[in-house]
């Protein structure tokens, strides 16, 4: 059983007392490949980290402009409705707002605008 024992010891550290591998190439050479291969690697991971670090700084304001316009698109040009408060009196300004008109609108138009919003807020339209 000693014996066993010893040879499979010997096996394990022959692995690391071999010959040089390769076409001549010594374990130093091997070394240093490896070396510069991790060496290349950390740089790229640095470099990606950077980068994403960049972006994201780039981001955060663009972001906020982003869904600031959207914010104001959404609300302003893109609603077909006046969503102001109402005055005491209706104006002519105000009322040409609700109906989608410009305020110097002729009487057919206002009366289009009129009929078509009617015809949306109407209670048998589902």
């Amino acid at each position: 059983m000693e014996g066993a024992g010893a040879s499979s010891e010997a096996l394990r550290y022959a692995e690391y007392a071999r010959a040089p591998t390769g076409a001549g190439r010594g374990q130093t050479e091997l070394d240093r490949g490896l070396a510069r291969s991790m060496i290349a690697v950390g740089l790229g991971v640095a470099t990606v980290a950077f980068a994403g670090r960049y972006a994201f700084h780039l981001w955060k304001p663009l972001g906020q402009a982003i869904t600031e316009t959207a914010k104001k698109l959404s609300t302003s040009s893109l609603s077909s409705y006046y969503k102001g408060g109402f005055e005491q009196k209706m104006s002519r300004r105000e009322a040409s707002l609700i109906l989608g008109v410009s305020p110097s609108a002729d009487k057919a138009k206002i009366r289009t605008a009129h009929r078509r919003i009617m015809i949306l807020n109407h209670p048998d339209k589902g």
